[in-house]
């Protein structure tokens, strides 16, 4: 995972520092005052800390703007919700079960939250809520639940199927989890809140549920430019590890691919550049232009889903490029990873899958853990 990455950071923090710019995601945020300690009035009292969302980018080499289809389905992405102070306990409400987490698939995060020292959570579209909290919360809610394997001493993950016809409302077990949300610690949290409504099930809308709380609609923003002149690894979708002369390995071209997503990485550099040693892997050839788009917010894998079945129709006609890719970068602090797998503090590139597309419909799948994450599915 290190030799993966540590090239491309480096060449992101070498070039930032060499042309005095940053990549354009990375110059917006959502920037959160933490109070620390002394008097609230102080500002100087506060600490900052930004917050970024989930980003999918498709790179199209041999293309100037991004195909009319694969448009229409980047502007129909799901949009979402910021609820501010949100109970967890409303989640349990009887209403809320059966208009939201039983129809449709309902996703929530909670926003603000660091997955190394604040209580985090997320309703799953299982309809599992997940509660990572630290040891304190868990023993005075007294609810059942499993060590951290990360931090077995100060953190507890507590699930609880919403859907489980034992936690029906009215049951023994419902009431006891109910009580202990509400009375016992009720946990609130700001939460990102986005549901997909299944086909010919449309469900009532996720925003009737928050007419108590300070709620905020967002759509996905999009942003595309077109590159030109750019060098790029020649690859063989049976070369998984490259051929001398031929083609060059999956990692080498995954590495490229983080370069040229940043957007700040000049991969035509030579190997004695001062401020950055990063060239474009042999063997490679020139792309005349290549269209790169990025989505950026609470993004629905269904939706990702017809981004990539889009995609793969992109080669249905004959086509100058050879290859295309798809790239999805999830939330470092959910804590959840890959499925309902508990998810790490140590952060090193998690919840990162890319897809490499090739014409004749083979494809490339890279999925990324952090270090001390468990290996994806």
């Amino acid at each position: 995972m290190r030799e993966i990455i540590y090239r491309p950071l480096t060449q992101i923090f070498q070039m930032t520092l060499r042309i005095g710019d940053v990549p354009a995601d990375w110059k917006t945020a959502n920037v959160i005052p933490i109070h620390k300690k002394g008097h609230k009035t102080e500002p100087g009292n506060y600490r900052p800390i930004s917050l970024t969302c989930i980003t999918v980018s498709i790179l199209i080499p041999e293309c100037g703007s991004l195909p009319s289809a694969l448009q229409s389905i980047v502007n129909g992405f799901t949009k979402y919700y910021l609820v501010r102070d949100f109970p967890v306990f409303e989640m349990l409400e009887e209403e809320f079960l059966e208009r939201h987490v039983k129809k449709g698939s309902l996703y929530a995060l909670s926003y603000r939250t660091r997955i190394d020292q604040d209580n985090t959570i997320a309703l799953l579209p299982t309809g599992t809520l997940v509660l990572s909290v630290d040891k304190d919360t868990y023993e005075a809610l007294g609810l059942e639940g499993q060590k951290s394997q990360y931090n077995h001493k100060m953190r507890y993950v507590i699930c609880i199927d919403l859907t489980d016809k034992s936690l029906a409302p009215g049951s023994k077990k419902y009431k006891r989890v109910f009580w202990a949300l509400k009375e016992k610690v009720q946990l609130r949290s700001d939460f990102l809140m986005a549901k997909h409504d299944n086909a010919g099930n449309k469900s009532e809308p996720l925003s009737s549920c928050f007419t108590q709380y300070q709620c905020k609609e967002y759509a996905p923003t999009v942003s595309t430019r077109r590159l030109t002149d750019t060098l790029c690894p020649v690859i063989n979708s049976r070369h998984l590890r490259g051929e001398a002369e031929e083609s060059c390995d999956s990692q080498e071209f995954l590495e490229w691919l983080g370069a040229v997503t940043a957007g700040v990485i000049d991969c035509n550099n030579k190997a004695s550049s001062f401020l950055s040693t990063y060239c474009c892997p042999e063997p490679r050839t020139a792309l005349g232009q290549a269209c790169l788009s990025s989505v950026t917010g609470f993004l629905l894998p269904e939706d990702i889903h017809k981004l990539l079945a889009e995609l793969r129709c992109y080669f249905d006609e004959p086509k100058f490029a050879s290859w295309s890719s798809l790239t999805v970068h999830g939330f470092a602090d959910s804590p959840v990873s890959w499925g309902t797998a508990e998810h790490g503090f140590h952060k090193g590139g998690e919840n990162l899958y890319s897809f490499v597309i090739f014409k004749n419909q083979d494809y490339w799948l890279h999925m990324v853990a952090g270090a001390h994450d468990g290996c994806p599915p």
